[in-house]
């Protein structure tokens, strides 16, 4: 499995709506959290025919309904862009956010076809008490290869434990885009992003 592909798998691995559950953030550690998630995605998919076979539609109203919730899209979109982030205005910002979760959730929604007889473990969480910024590791397990770290950071904010980014052997998922980011502002401008996020935005959903 290809690195961006291995991206793709921490992010849809976190698919059901956790932060529907009335609790505080530190009600339920974060790495059983993960665990609960993460082995009932893995259930619905490897059971689901329609998502299996490329069902797109079905594939994204699951995506749309449940990952959502889960992590926090506009501290993602601020590391993607680092430094540019703080030049762009309000509006910027939040049209910047949108896109980058649209992107995302197409590449991912993709991803969730191709699962097969992937399992997960996990480490112990080295967490202090009160603390509210976390790395949970664990490995992905895939027959007839070397397994892979997968480590989420998570956050506890007030609507719960939110995903603002994912490592696959050491890589981070959001700076992956850093560069790419970098190289359309400087090209373009913020709103050269914008109109470059879009374009591929557009050009998924035609497809």
């Amino acid at each position: 499995m290809k690195l961006f592909s291995l991206l793709v798998a921490g992010f849809t691995l976190l698919l059901p709506a956790v932060a529907q559950a009335q609790k505080s953030p530190v009600d339920i550690a974060p790495d059983q959290l993960i665990k609960n998630v993460s082995n009932e995605v893995l259930e619905i998919v490897r059971k689901d025919k329609d998502i299996q076979s490329g069902n797109s539609k079905k594939v994204l109203d699951l995506v749309e309904a449940k990952v959502l919730p889960n992590f926090n899209f506009t501290h993602m979109t601020q590391l993607a862009l680092a430094r540019d982030w703080r030049v762009a205005t309000p509006a910027q910002k939040a049209t910047l956010t949108e896109e980058f979760r649209t992107l995302l959730v197409r590449t991912y929604s993709k991803a969730l076809t191709e699962y097969k007889n992937q399992t997960i473990e996990f480490k112990p969480l080295a967490m202090k008490p009160g603390e509210t910024d976390v790395k949970v590791r664990t490995n992905i397990v895939q027959p007839g290869a070397k397994p892979v770290a997968l480590d989420y950071f998570v956050e506890a904010l007030p609507q719960g434990w939110k995903v603002y980014d994912i490592e696959v052997s050491g890589i981070s998922l959001v700076t992956n885009y850093r560069e790419s980011f970098a190289t359309e502002v400087r090209n373009g401008g913020i709103d050269g992003l914008i109109a470059t996020l879009q374009t591929k935005n557009r050009s998924a959903e035609s497809k």
